[in-house]
């Protein structure tokens, strides 16, 4: 049985394919297009994953799409009527895009991948709930999602059992946490449906002051988490921006611009919604935990990439074990589809398991090798990346930076150890080297620890140490680094947390080996990671563009499966003209 996911036309397009049940190929968009959020059809990636496998589309028995567009249409329509005529700007800027392609996905879908068989149509947050269950290591589950918006759904609660699940409560549009969240982002001056992040990384820097004052008059919110936005304060549902005047008039200052400086009232309003943000998902965590009586928790949406109130779950709710789809914005819906096919329509049977992320490309030493002599670069070839262990960990020692390209491509927004740029994070300094000379990023962002799984609860203050819930394979969970083991400021933020990754030897066996090596050498095995792209840029993906970053930016080492590069060894000239092409949005 081959299903095809699809998600596409909002941003992070995608897809995934399944095979029998099992995730073998999966990827966003942007990969391959280098267009970061990249919304349009997938088509390079859903053409990926089948030549990756040996198929042609109509060796599929069915391709589903992550959401309904004619009940999303419906939606926008109704929403567009009840605003008149101050949604007018709105509606004509939105409605050509509708009727030239999102309203006709079944032809855009034969044309585009030359199918000819069955196409259907999930739910926005069933995709996401299913992506999460479905994915988890568990036979039965509470569910909760939080995003957006879908069709008219912005968050789910539901249970899971065995090859089934059912949403029996959602949160509907206009009244949302992810939008809530976006709104602020925009006030905060930073972009929408891309920089929410930024916020998380910014309000360690503030105090919640705000905390009140938005309850008190933006979100009236319940004991079991069910809440309502007041609306007079914004235009996302009728205009072309997120916020209006009554909002800088609630808080007292201008929205900030992009390019001003970050005062504290803005860090105070970050750490506000931060809270408010996590409130909301305690209460509703804490709500399904008692409607439920399941001891289980599985989360997906784009709030579930907000690790900071995934912690706070856990640490206040008494769910025994987590898990968090580490693809969980709108890319995990074309996994989550074609998981609802396969097990909720098609009635197959289901056993759990340890869910993957390295889902996207490789390439073989020959490709690469290919590659590099056609550039004409410099390069070492070992017998295996494992030879290159000891050289990698040597470098990091004498603090360099390293680009380490490896394996299979993670299905998601997280370097997770395939594509990622290492540091040594005994050095403060490795922060703000990295932040400013390789990123080209903000001073106040963090940056994650990646630790043996054996050695986290050595260095931080992990969750419960039982099962699941005591790891953070995805980069999806904060935690305190130990007071006595402050030895690693370069990942430790301003509170003293850090969004960790627990690495195991079973999930990526190289990364695992790499780092205890050097926690060998150093006694720390702990390595600064973050994901190998500039900013504006999607995480790499191919050598062409691990290769093109490297030289565009201040990293010492480009480590290419078997493949070492040495930017001493790079001419001045070669590494410039990349440079003047990578210039940071």
């Amino acid at each position: 049985m081959r299903i095809l996911g699809l998600a596409c036309h909002y941003h992070d397009a995608a897809a995934c394919l399944l095979e029998d049940g099992v995730p073998t190929a999966a990827a966003a968009e942007e990969r391959f297009t280098r267009r970061k959020h990249d919304a349009e059809f997938p088509v390079q990636a859903a053409t990926w994953a089948l030549r990756s496998r040996g198929l042609i589309a109509n060796d599929l028995d069915y391709v589903v799409f992550y959401d309904k567009p004619f009940l999303k249409f419906a939606r926008i329509i109704s929403c567009y009527t009840d605003t008149f005529p101050r949604s007018l700007r709105s509606f004509l800027t939105a409605m050509p895009a509708w009727f030239h392609e999102k309203l006709w996905l079944r032809s855009l879908i034969r044309s585009k991948l030359d199918y000819d068989g069955p196409i259907l149509f999930s739910e926005h947050h069933r995709a996401h709930a299913a992506s999460a269950f479905f994915a988890s290591p568990f036979r039965d589950a509470a569910i909760l999602t939080a995003d957006g918006v879908g069709e008219w759904s912005t968050g789910a609660r539901g249970e899971g059992e065995d090859n089934h699940f059912q949403i029996f409560d959602e949160t509907r549009f206009p009244h949302s946490l992810g939008i809530l969240y976006t709104a602020f982002t925009y006030f905060l001056g930073f972009r929408v449906n891309s920089a929410e992040y930024k916020v998380m990384g910014l309000a360690p820097y503030g105090e919640p002051s705000f905390r009140k004052l938005i309850f008190d008059e933006l979100v009236d919110l319940r004991e079991d988490g069910s809440f309502r936005l007041n609306l007079k304060y914004f235009a996302y549902h009728y205009g072309l921006t997120m916020t209006n005047r009554r909002m800088e008039d609630l808080f007292g200052v201008p929205r900030r611009l992009p390019d001003d400086e970050v005062t504290k009232p803005y860090r105070d309003i970050a750490a506000s919604i931060q809270s408010v943000t996590e409130e909301i998902m305690v209460r509703q965590a804490a709500d399904l935990l008692r409607r439920t009586g399941r001891k289980n928790l599985c989360i997906a949406g784009g709030v579930g990439l907000n690790c900071v109130a995934n912690r706070a779950i856990l640490d206040r709710v008494p769910f025994d074990e987590l898990f968090i789809q580490p693809t969980a914005g709108d890319d995990g819906g074309a996994l989550g589809a074609a998981l609802e096919v396969h097990y909720s329509a098609l009635g197959n049977p289901r056993t759990p398991g340890r869910f993957s992320p390295y889902l996207g490309p490789s390439f073989t030493p020959d490709e690469i090798r290919e590659y590099l002599s056609f550039r004409g670069l410099a390069f070492r070839e070992f017998s295996s990346p494992r030879d290159l262990l000891p050289l990698t960990v040597a470098a990091l020692e004498r603090n360099a930076v390293i680009g380490w390209f490896q394996g299979r491509l993670a299905y998601g927004p997280r370097a997770l150890g395939s594509r990622s740029i290492l540091a040594d994070p005994r050095f403060e300094e490795n922060k703000e080297r990295v932040n400013a000379k390789i990123k080209f990023r903000e001073e106040f962002r963090p940056f994650a620890p990646s630790v043996a799984a054996e050695s986290a609860a050595d260095f931080f203050e992990m969750p419960r140490a039982t099962g699941c819930s005591a790891e953070s394979p995805y980069m999806l969970l904060t935690a305190q680094v130990r007071p006595d083991r402050r030895v690693i400021p370069a990942i430790t933020h301003v509170d003293g947390s850090a969004r960790v990754q627990t690495v195991a030897a079973q999930d990526n066996p190289l990364y695992h080996d790499l780092i205890a090596e050097f926690g060998r050498r150093t006694g720390v095995p702990v390595l600064l990671n973050t994901s190998f792209n500039i900013r504006g840029q999607p995480i790499v993906c191919t050598p062409h563009d691990a290769v093109n970053t490297f030289l565009a930016t201040d990293i010492d080492y480009l480590v290419l499966d078997r493949f070492l590069l040495d930017k001493s060894e790079m001419s001045r000239e070669d590494a410039q003209e990349w440079r003047s092409q990578f210039e940071p949005d």
